[in-house]
């Protein structure tokens, strides 16, 4: 066991602790990870609200990228050396959803609780998500990793591990966009601009953005939103339909967790429309719906986790949509932040202003 710093949490809603604790070297099949970057998602807030339950104390963060510092055995492709993204899908490999192209709903389970962390006196400690990247290592399943270009900064590269494939898989994955089709996207946050951005991509033909502040709507416009409607207007959903030329969308994408947005999303869709549900609510939280208007109108609800990506297939592909100009990563860094500073990082992602808020490791 070899010690590093890693931000802990020992109470729900109350400041992560920065100290010390044990990681474990990799066992077979899996890789230890220096980390340079780790990106602040809104699920690893929710985590440390209790908003989820779990286990306590536990380590979150899973928005990571770094260099291989050490790899156990059947450990296919990866080397010492290797920069890569670390993301929270542990997919097995070979369980029936796994099997068939869903790897991020694998069925094979995984105790956090039993990985390679420990506290400094050497009791439980949660590697939260499979990743526990609020540290200065990770020691993670090899299928959890891509490899990324060597010159790729690993601010902007460590967002592709969650926040972008989510969003972006979410409009090309979940929703199956098709070029002309008209979208919906709920939430302008991290995970909204980075849907929006899959749907231009897909080659949707109006984009309208829905949020809570001119200034986000603004900034999703930047990403590629053709429109933006406040969720604050007395009706938004109707002034969605008139930004679409008089017709609901063939795809609502509900990126934020906040429930008057599952209750009111199924009012944005056209006629075998579909409403895809990305963000995480807090467990007991309900939405209602009148089922006879979707079954009327073939409309439909779908779960998306992660963006239902393959991430060996997927984050490839968002590199070179990154290199080429198509897709837009710097821009998402609202702002650098030390494992030190990582309370005040939270706090302000917190304000809903930030796009991604990033903690940067200093390995000098």
């Amino acid at each position: 066991m070899q010690t590093i710093k890693a931000a802990v949490c020992h109470a729900f809603n109350e400041p992560l602790v920065i100290e010390d604790v044990q990681l474990a070297p990799p066992a077979a099949g899996e890789v230890e990870v220096t980390l340079d970057a780790v990106a602040i998602c809104h699920s690893d807030i929710s985590y440390a609200s209790g908003a989820w339950g779990g286990f306590l104390p536990a380590v979150y963060g899973h928005e990571a990228a770094g260099i291989v510092t050490a790899v156990g055995s059947s450990t296919d492709g990866f080397k010492v050396g290797d920069a890569v993204v670390v993301t929270l899908i542990r997919a097995c490999g070979s369980c029936p959803s796994c099997a068939g192209g869903q790897p991020t709903i694998c069925e094979t389970p995984y105790d956090t609780v039993k990985g390679p962390l420990k506290t400094s006196k050497g009791e439980p400690l949660e590697q939260a998500m499979a990743c526990g990247a609020f540290a200065e290592k990770v020691v993670v399943s090899h299928r959890q990793i891509v490899k990324i270009p060597e010159n790729m900064p690993k601010d902007v590269a460590s967002l592709l591990s969650c926040g972008v494939i989510t969003g972006v898989g979410a409009a090309v994955n979940a929703a199956g966009l098709r070029a002309g089709q008209d979208v919906v996207v709920i939430g302008a946050g991290g995970v909204g601009l980075n849907a929006i951005q899959g749907a231009r991509i897909a080659g949707a033909r109006r984009i309208v953005a829905v949020d809570m502040t001119e200034e986000k709507l603004a900034i999703a416009k930047e990403f590629g939103a053709t429109h933006g409607v406040l969720a604050t207007s007395k009706a938004p959903w109707k002034v969605a339909y008139k930004a679409l030329g008089g017709r609901g969308a063939d795809a609502v994408l509900i990126t934020v967790g906040a429930i008057p947005a599952y209750d009111q999303a199924v009012r944005y869709l056209g006629r075998g429309g579909k409403a895809v549900m990305i963000g995480m609510p807090h467990s007991g939280d309900t939405a209602s719906y009148e089922p006879v208007i979707l079954a009327a109108l073939g409309q439909g609800l779908i779960g998306s986790k992660m963006g239902d990506v393959v991430i060996q297939r997927d984050i490839p592909w968002m590199i070179d949509l990154y290199e080429q100009g198509r897709l837009k990563l710097d821009e998402l860094i609202s702002g650098r932040w030390s494992l030190a500073q990582i309370n005040e990082a939270i706090a302000d992602t917190k304000t809903g202003s930030a796009k991604r808020n990033v903690i940067v490791f200093d390995r000098g």
